[in-house]
């Protein structure tokens, strides 16, 4: 065993039991908060134990769970598809959104909607064809010597990015009834449509998909450190590559299906966690999931409470916190 190993596995333990607590703390703190107005103790009360306010507990129970549960779900995985994103480019500006994924899976979420699909399997089957579409047209325009080619990639996904939000407003513009409204606000990130079925499909679709990539944080690792040295030690890297490409373009399309665009959650998270505990993925993994779960988390809250009334979509709250950060790391990145 590698002498390191232990000392892994304790540094491993540290942050999820940490980040965990932040995670249960951000969602007990959104089961809180709402424009009804509801005590801790209440909450508490109506969870764990006999409470008497029916009102309250169909409020917490069918209405901010799912809602908490589903932030946690799309901060947690856009956050780990950033990270995957980052490594299989070796680059900090790389993300689902950024590179297009989630437009491609956008446009077929709204070609799902406009022909009155059920929003799970149809849109999220539609969704998951855009997103992959749109991948498979990225590694189509940045064909070269390698697909992990980053900077190819990288400036082909923000062409194609662009292209998406044109094919978006241009289905938007076609639609002429009572959708419009809520494809508008749904593009701009969402929560408030999710249902305690449907964010129990979404955990048992994503949750294969986290334990996958975890397995191969490692493998992502040794990809870091060169083509050269990762076949040394016997990976496949197209077949690794592909398979993180595919998984992460799942996991980005069923969350969109879901909530709408939310961007910039996976450039904040991984950069965020890289720097305070290091560029080890097999730490950063379960770090991104469960602190990209307490942050989205934490937006959503903002989103809800900042407007006097009603609440503004939780991908205008991600945007100004990464938009700023984007263009810090561009500017550094061009030094």
């Amino acid at each position: 065993m590698n002498p390191k190993t232990p000392l892994i596995l304790k540094r491993l333990l540290a942050v999820s039991v940490l980040l965990a607590g932040a995670l249960l703390a951000a969602m007990f703190l959104g089961l809180s908060m709402g424009s009804s107005g509801t005590s801790f103790q209440a909450v508490y009360t109506s969870l764990f134990g006999t409470g008497d306010d029916s009102v309250l507990g169909m409020i917490i129970w069918r209405i901010r769970l799912p809602r908490v549960i589903l932030a946690a779900l799309v901060g947690a995985t856009l956050s780990l598809g950033g990270l995957v994103f980052q490594a299989l480019l070796r680059n900090p500006l790389a993300e689902p959104y950024i590179l297009g994924i989630s437009g491609g899976a956008a446009i077929g979420a709204i070609i799902g909607i406009l022909m009155g699909l059920s929003r799970f399997p149809g849109v999220s089957l539609t969704s998951f064809t855009g997103s992959l579409l749109t991948l498979l047209l990225i590694l189509g325009i940045s064909t070269g010597q390698s697909i992990l080619k980053k900077n190819s990639i990288l400036l082909s996904g923000v062409m194609v990015n662009a292209f998406c939000s044109a094919v978006i407003m241009f289905l938007v513009s076609l639609t002429r009834d009572a959708k419009l409204h809520s494809i508008i606000f749904w593009l701009m990130g969402d929560l408030s449509l999710g249902t305690i079925q449907q964010t129990g499909m979404l955990s048992l679709l994503l949750l294969p998909c986290f334990i996958l990539i975890f397995w191969l944080s490692n493998t992502m690792n040794l990809l870091l450190m060169g083509r050269e040295m990762a076949q040394t030690m016997g990976i496949n890297i197209r077949a690794v590559t592909l398979t993180l490409l595919i998984t992460t373009s799942f996991m980005v399309s069923a969350t969109v299906s879901q909530c709408g665009l939310i961007g910039f959650v996976g450039l904040v998270i991984p950069h965020f966690f890289r720097l305070l505990l290091g560029p080890d993925h097999r730490v950063l993994a379960p770090a991104c999931i469960l602190g990209g779960g307490a942050y989205m988390v934490i937006c959503d809250i903002l989103a809800r409470t900042l407007p006097n009334q009603g609440e503004m979509p939780v991908g205008v709250i991600t945007a100004m916190i990464g938009a700023p950060l984007f263009i810090f790391l561009l500017k550094r990145s061009g030094r």
